[in-house]
């Protein structure tokens, strides 16, 4: 029996819709700017080219329905994303391929410290300051794709205190969900229990303490998380 030399961490784990079991996380990558409109909202060309990623921590999910508003910062926005699980992985996978690797879909809200992130930004330095910080990855359940298929199309709404703030269409997706694995598969090697945070459309804005966020994407049902 392997004895550790400090209490062993939790697995982090994800509820599946209608089922018991939970779907363990190994690492999450977030792709940034895949949507053309919120490209040019943060002041970037829209055209298709390589695609960039970043990375949360996967203790950052966080399933339970609420958000507490973090430290060191007076600009959190709000993020509407598609979450995608994969089943299995590897290095190099083709598109033709890819959703075979894909267990299902869900729901997730990409929480960013603004402000801290401009400052990372403007003197080239990484942004886990203000994306990868505790809770900063509201999510909803794992909707497996034998329940729900392959997502590429389906509305994606925010809204905050019912007032919509964000929407677009899974087709507005520059990269693609096959597109995405294909890629980060020929820089790291993929594996059971990664996630991929598949970008968000135009509207992100921020949110104060007390807010309600409503997230929803066709074919996945509906998020609410309250800010605390």
């Amino acid at each position: 029996m392997i004895q550790y030399a400090i209490e062993t961490p939790p697995v982090v784990a994800l509820p599946v819709a209608g089922q018991d079991a939970l779907f363990p996380v190994r690492r999450i990558y977030c792709i940034g700017r895949n949507y053309a409109a919120h490209a040019i909202e943060m002041g970037h060309d829209p055209d298709r080219e390589d695609p960039f990623f970043f990375q949360k921590n996967p203790d950052n999910l966080d399933p339970s329905g609420t958000f507490p508003y973090p430290p060191k910062t007076s600009d959190v926005h709000h993020e509407a994303e598609m979450l995608v699980a994969l089943k299995s992985g590897e290095r190099n996978i083709s598109v033709d391929t890819a959703l075979d690797h894909v267990f299902g879909y869900g729901l997730a809200l990409d929480m960013t410290r603004r402000d801290l992130q401009g400052i990372a930004k403007k003197a080239g330095r990484p942004w886990e300051i203000g994306k990868a910080f505790e809770h900063s990855a509201p999510c909803g359940p794992v909707h497996p794709v034998s329940e729900v298929g392959h997502l590429s199309a389906g509305r994606v709404e925010l809204k905050v205190n019912g007032e919509v703030r964000q929407e677009g269409d899974l087709n507005q997706m520059i990269w693609k969900v096959p597109e995405m694995i294909s890629y980060l598969s020929e820089y790291f090697e993929l594996a059971p229990g990664d996630v991929i945070l598949s970008g968000t459309p135009s509207g992100v804005g921020p949110v104060a303490k007390g807010d309600t966020l409503d997230l929803s994407i066709e074919g996945l049902g509906s998020l609410t998380v309250s800010v605390i």
